[in-house]
């Protein structure tokens, strides 16, 4: 916003008022959504009444890039749609934070092709890795609060030239996949 900058960094007051704007950051994130596959399905589902997503003030998703702060990327990007994604990405005010969700947009899972990314952080900077294929919203929550710890730390690494690090989180899941309930094997009955 610039405020920062115009203040200096030895105050009592300025600490507190850092402080006061990283929470209002962090209650206010203002997700743009880039959902093309079944993450997209979790995405819709994670804003959805069930679980909730107002309660960590992520509930109004902007599709407009100049009123975002929060890039979720869900499923597969092609090389064609990643001029866009960058775009998008450029049009964001700063400070942004880009939350990578899925196999997907994070390794290019499943789709190990040539018109397919292989990994938005070849193009993008993430901050925050959501895996899964695809990720619970139980796991999307975990993100979004994952990049509002950063929020709280304040800790945005930039370049030399001004342009923002990428902060490489990954979340770890929470929850223990059960056995199948029936042997899956290959041989003969």
């Amino acid at each position: 916003m610039g405020l920062e900058s115009a203040l200096p960094q030895d105050n009592f007051l300025t600490t507190q008022l850092n402080h006061v704007m990283n929470w209002a950051r962090r209650s206010s994130i203002w997700p743009m959504p880039f959902a093309t596959a079944c993450c997209g399905i979790e995405l819709m589902a994670t804003a959805s009444s069930r679980y909730d997503m107002a309660r960590f003030g992520a509930e109004v998703f902007r599709f407009s890039p100049r009123q975002s702060d929060l890039l979720v990327v869900a499923g597969r990007v092609s090389a064609k749609m990643m001029p866009v994604l960058q775009r998008i990405y450029l049009q964001m005010c700063e400070p942004k934070w880009v939350l990578s969700m899925g196999a997907c947009a994070s390794t290019g899972g499943i789709f190990d092709t040539y018109a397919v990314v292989q990994g938005i952080d070849q193009f993008l900077p993430v901050d925050v890795y959501v895996p899964g294929c695809p990720p619970r919203p139980e796991m999307l929550l975990e993100g979004v609060m994952a990049i509002q710890r950063i929020i709280d730390a304040d800790n945005i690494p930039y370049r030399k030239d001004g342009k923002r690090l990428p902060l490489k989180v990954e979340v770890t899941p929470n929850y223990e996949p059960k056995e199948q309930p029936v042997d899956v094997s290959i041989g003969a009955t």
